[in-house]
């Protein structure tokens, strides 16, 4: 049952009415005059109706606002687009986002030759694009809701290069073999292209892993780079390590008569470890973003890149990659550093660096390291 609205509200959400009216007939004079006599008309009743007249008018609002958002497209140019007019849209739509995803591959392949430098102002201009199509979004709808506020290269490449490989295989087998919905909010998504985009990203996480283990370039520390020189002190994670097999697994090496002794680098493990959370957690960052352009009642962010839609459509897993690789990298990873625990050291009081110097020393001493004083 609808209740009576205040007169002051009323009064509040017929101005609302007539103002979208004048600016309806500011717009379109001609083709909207009858649409917009109409809406006037029902303002009149407007403390009768069921319908809210303000929600009416904000979704008009929206509509209208939504049109001004770039969305993608599968159009590569007059020449290019006659080659692909005799296909199908869904195979049309496959062919340009295939060949756009090649292109992206090869400028990273490109970039990262360049070295880090390079990497890094791609990093940042990929955030500053992404940060802008959300933006802008919100920009679109600000004044509609009224709101105040909007409220080594291992590591690097491993992890990035995970979350593409996830994309690029959960549609191929999305489009090839996909039959059953995984979730409302994205519609395309199917438990077929997740399930086999999670087996790809393992196997192509170890195969990655493995060959870029074997090249200085993609394991010596950051320093390394700046100095120009990489025959540096290899980390302890890409070093050849060996561990004792899980009990489970024990016997199959008594079978064979060999030590229960399992050989390999750390950064396999790593890998193992990255490439499950980019392949089962890593596209809820998709659905998330799904989510939030369902809530604008958008298709994508943007339209630069053809078939694929904006930059934030294309990197929003990456954000929550990026967050985990960083917490899982400072809490199972990194080591201290001897200089900053001596910078750490110096900030202290003269009394509390004396009392980690005798500290130090007893277990020095202890340890057979210096000789007693």
């Amino acid at each position: 049952m609808s209740q009576e609205l205040p007169e002051d509200d009323t009064l509040r959400k017929r101005n609302v009415l007539q103002e979208s009216i004048n600016e309806s007939l500011q717009q379109t004079p001609k083709k909207g005059k009858r649409t917009c006599e109409a809406i006037s008309a029902s303002a009149t009743s407007a403390s009768s109706d069921d319908e809210d007249p303000l929600t009416v008018v904000k979704e008009k609002r929206l509509n209208r606002l939504k049109r001004i958002l770039p969305q993608s497209s599968d159009k590569l140019g007059s020449f290019i687009d006659k080659l692909l007019s005799h296909l199908p849209e869904r195979w049309r739509n496959w062919v340009v986002r295939g060949i756009l995803s090649l292109v992206m591959i090869g400028m990273f392949y490109f970039i990262v030759k360049r070295g880090v430098t390079c990497l890094m102002a791609l990093v940042f201009l990929l955030q500053l694009k992404c940060f802008s199509e959300i933006i802008n979004i919100g920009l679109a709808v600000y004044r509609l809701y009224d709101l105040p506020w909007f409220r080594a290269l291992s590591w690097f490449l491993v992890p990035v290069s995970m979350i593409i490989c996830c994309d690029i295989m959960s549609y191929m087998f999305g489009f090839f073999f996909g039959k059953t919905p995984l979730i409302k909010i994205s519609p395309k998504k199917t438990w077929e292209g997740f399930i086999g985009g999670a087996f790809s990203t393992i196997l192509f996480g170890l195969v990655l892993s493995h060959f870029m283990m074997e090249n200085p370039l993609f394991v010596c520390p950051v320093e390394s780079y700046y100095q120009d020189n990489l025959n540096c002190t290899i980390p302890l994670s890409f070093q050849y390590r060996e561990f004792e097999a899980p009990r489970p697994f024990s016997f199959l090496f008594r079978i064979f008569r060999q030590q229960p002794i399992v050989r390999f680098k750390p950064f396999l493990f790593h890998s193992v470890v990255m490439a499950l959370f980019a392949s089962l957690i890593g596209p809820f960052g998709g659905f998330f973003a799904s989510g939030f352009k369902r809530a604008f009642k958008i298709k994508d962010f943007g339209d630069i890149i053809p078939g694929h839609g904006g930059l934030m459509d294309r990197f929003d897993c990456q954000l929550l990659m990026g967050t985990f690789v960083n917490v899982y990298i400072s809490s199972f990873i990194r080591s201290p550093n001897p200089h900053k625990i001596v910078q750490q050291i110096l900030w202290l009081t003269n009394d509390e660096q004396l009392a980690v110097y005798n500290s130090l020393q007893e277990q020095l001493i202890s340890s057979g390291l210096i000789p007693p004083s």
